[in-house]
């Protein structure tokens, strides 16, 4: 895939459809798993009969104790035809467009997009399409190095190659391992926000060198300066990565004052709400902006966000009303076909993590599962160890997670 080239001024922007977006209550476990990353059907618990489409009673024995299960994603594909003609405004606009039905190895027969190079066998996923819906995607059994560039998978995801990414900090530890791994995704380019230039950190400079890289004054705290950031790149960002945080110890009684949780509402939330402000508006509008439109936004968030870790309460806190608003801000984003993505690592290998014991999460290591959350088109990520015990356990009992967490 070549960079698209500059776009005519004078030409219009395509306006941002969306592909139809009807689904049942019970269809929405599809979509569920798809958030993840993950490709479950249901099964029946009394036949073991896997079920598609997704339904209320078994097809085979009429029993109605269905379960969402992970299932083998292998197929072969039946038949295949190519859509010349939609009446579909979605479709219309990215004709022609291969769909096939495809036999799984666990039973059923799918109607799945199909990719270019997607021949007899295939292995299917479970993505997000651009309504934030599931949809199940028929992809070659061997990866190849070009496959993201499929022109229907592109749909799907939210690849980095040839985009405009703006990395709201670019100083901590996670910044850099995070502009690191973008660049080696072959961006177009990389703004990379920096708050108080006159502060050195290590390993800033290695960054500022690499040829992808543009620095933006950038402090999520200043209204004013977010504003005039936004006036000067807003239209031209694909994908925003806010990474910015601050992150304190301690919980109520063990920090006397406001101050320090002033300072984690006012980046953690405040500046997530400046940036959606600024940035929103601008991203809802390029939507469908040709191969290299905006989509994508990602929110740093924490495992601490679901249910509040006494010991780092006050950012607990934070986290949580961040990731209320980025609720918010992925309803607001949708119909424009912007995917908002939230990441909850557990607590990462940093110096306000120090006293907590392994296993904690590299930078490094976030930073690639950030960025292949972007590749593979997955909403909700969970990096590490401690996030996946977390979220088993909170799915299972919230409220025995509260008392566990509290002792």
């Amino acid at each position: 895939m070549e960079r698209q080239k500059r776009k005519n001024p004078v030409l219009r922007t395509r306006l941002p459809t969306l592909p139809p977006a009807a689904r049942s209550r019970v269809a929405l476990g599809l979509t569920a798993a798809a958030a993840l990353g993950r490709f479950e059907l249901q099964q029946c618990r009394d036949c073991g009969t896997v079920q598609y489409p997704p339904r209320e009673a078994c097809q085979k024995c009429l029993s109605t104790n269905l379960a969402w299960q992970k299932q083998s994603a292998e197929g072969e594909i039946l038949a295949e035809t190519t859509l010349e003609h939609s009446n579909d405004l979605f479709f219309r606009e990215r004709l022609p467009w291969r769909l096939g039905l495809v036999k799984l190895d666990c039973g059923p027969t799918v109607v799945a997009h199909l990719h270019a190079a997607a021949k007899q066998k295939v292995r299917v996923r479970a993505m997000l399409d651009r309504a934030g819906q599931a949809v199940i995607a028929a992809l070659p059994q061997q990866e190849t190095s070009d496959m993201a560039d499929d022109r229907q998978l592109r749909e799907f995801t939210c690849d980095p190659k040839h985009r405009k990414i703006l990395v709201t900090d670019g100083k901590t530890a996670l910044g850099q391992a995070l502009i690191k791994e973008l660049v080696s995704h072959q961006p177009e380019i990389v703004w990379v926000g920096h708050a108080e230039p006159w502060k050195k950190f290590a390993g800033f400079e290695e960054i500022r060198t690499l040829p992808q890289v543009t620095l933006v004054p950038l402090d999520v705290t200043d209204s004013k300066n977010v504003r005039e950031v936004a006036a000067e790149i807003a239209g031209k960002v694909d994908i925003v990565v806010n990474n910015a945080e601050v992150h304190r110890s301690f919980g109520i009684a063990n920090r006397p004052g406001v101050e320090s949780a002033r300072a984690e509402m006012d980046v953690n939330y405040f500046g997530l709400l400046r940036l959606a402000q600024e940035f929103g508006p601008a991203m809802r509008s390029r939507g469908a902006d040709g191969r290299s439109s905006a989509v994508a936004w990602v929110n740093l968030l924490s495992i601490y966000a679901l249910a509040n870790f006494p010991p780092h309460g006050t950012f607990s806190a934070s986290k949580a009303a961040a990731h209320s608003l980025a609720q918010c801000l992925r309803a607001e984003m949708r119909p424009a076909g912007v995917r908002v993505v939230n990441v909850f690592p557990g607590p990462i290998d940093d110096e306000w993590n120090q006293l907590l014991p392994p296993p904690k999460l590299a930078p490094a290591a976030l930073a690639r599962a950030i960025a292949g959350a972007l590749r593979d088109g997955i909403e909700d990520v969970y990096p590490g160890d401690v996030a996946q015990e977390w979220l088993a356990r909170w799915r299972d009992n919230p409220k025995a997670l509260e008392r566990e967490l509290s002792a």
